[in-house]
């Protein structure tokens, strides 16, 4: 993509344009810039360039997908999650491995192509229990892909256990895994860890998970829950410390960020005082990630997180994924934040934005491009 000369005299805004224009990377203090650029839609020229390097074209993927939870009990006490209950709660409740299978054919039978499976940190599950859902959703419902356990489910289970994050991580590719999802991250600098989830610890225990699971094999996604606590020097922060793994591993296949729901959750009080993000502030994330992520393929703008609007706006803003149509998720609604989709509607929202709408594979791959509705030319 061309750019427009440069004035005579350049602004610092104007070396981050030729560098982003030349695929050279950015520092922090240049991407915290970006982050406080007065004019959003200097963010949104620069992410596209960005964006079409990695994935050029008009194609937006997105996932037939369905998130339940087998167990919600936990003992980790995070303030910002409103789903879980501590282990002999009234409320507690763990599913078997035949009731996973059964949600997730039900799934399949809908058009599902990946179940995302994820829970709380019971200690008292053993190791086999998680293999066996493995072995199960492979074996029972073969046209699904399991894409399970967060890395601090694992790094918990391996704590529980008495193992190595190894073991426990070569015991689930042994059973069938491949892929694991990217949740827990929250924001990787120790001060916003320290206050959301002490009991998790900094961020390299999450990162030491996601590092170990790339050598093993595993392809993973990295996320971002923003909007509590954090400043824009820890935003920067996560970000460069996803790419610095991504270097080192390869092994991240898509960067998803999305915005705190205070809902019920014990940490709203304690952040009352603070305004909810704006949608800007999404998209500023979302064209941020993609300048900084210079070596991740994909950024997903999320539809269900942030509302139809702005995701559909993100996809402007640097994004090549629309993300999931979730045919079962709890985690949000257990802090009051509900959003439904269709297929059919996720299609029709990125026919709206100008882009042609794919459904593709848990690792990206496309298996069906939807051209323009009908009536519509090509």
């Amino acid at each position: 993509m061309s750019l427009a000369p440069l004035p005579a005299a350049a602004t610092p805004f104007d070396d981050v344009r030729r560098k982003v224009a030349d695929a050279a990377r950015l520092s922090p203090e240049e991407l915290l810039a970006l982050l406080r650029t007065p004019d959003p839609l200097d963010l949104a020229e620069l992410a596209q360039i960005a964006r079409d390097r990695h994935n050029p074209g008009p194609i937006v993927t997105f996932v037939i997908d369905t998130n339940p939870n087998y167990t919600n009990v936990c003992d980790t006490d995070c303030t910002f999650c409103a789903f879980y209950r501590p282990p002999g709660h009234a409320e507690a409740y763990t599913l078997t491995a035949a009731e996973v299978v059964a949600r997730a054919r039900s799934a399949a039978a809908r058009g599902a192509r990946t179940i995302l499976l994820q829970g709380g940190h019971n200690p008292a599950l053993p190791l086999s229990y998680y293999v066996e859902l493995v072995t199960r959703l492979r074996a029972d419902v073969p046209e699904i892909h399991p894409h399970l356990f967060s890395p601090s489910e694992i790094a918990s289970l391996a704590r529980y256990e008495g193992r190595t994050v190894r073991a426990v991580l070569e015991a689930l590719w042994e059973a069938g895994l491949r892929t694991i999802p990217g949740g827990g991250a929250e924001v990787l600098t120790a001060r916003v860890r320290r206050r959301l989830a002490p009991k998790k610890g900094g961020p390299d225990a999450w990162l030491d998970v996601m590092r170990e699971a790339h050598r093993v094999g595993f392809r993973t996604t990295a996320t971002m829950m923003y909007g509590h606590v954090e400043e824009d020097e820890d935003v920067v922060e996560h970000l460069v410390r996803l790419r610095a793994l991504q270097d080192e591993t390869g092994g991240f296949l898509a960067f998803i960020p999305w915005s705190f729901k205070r809902g019920a959750t014990p940490l709203a009080k304690h952040v009352a005082a603070r305004p909810a993000p704006a949608p800007t502030r999404y998209l500023r994330i979302l064209a941020v990630a993609r300048l900084a992520l210079d070596n991740v393929p994909h950024v997903q703008a999320s539809w269900f997180s942030e509302g139809t609007k702005a995701g559909q706006l993100g996809l402007h803003f640097g994004a090549d994924d629309f993300g999931g149509t979730l045919i079962e998720e709890n985690v949000l609604r257990a802090a009051r934040h509900d959003n439904r989709t269709t297929t059919d509607d996720v299609i029709a929202t990125i026919r709206e934005a100008g882009f042609v709408p794919a459904e593709r594979t848990t690792l990206y791959e496309i298996v069906r491009v939807f051209g323009p509705a009908k009536g519509e030319r090509t």
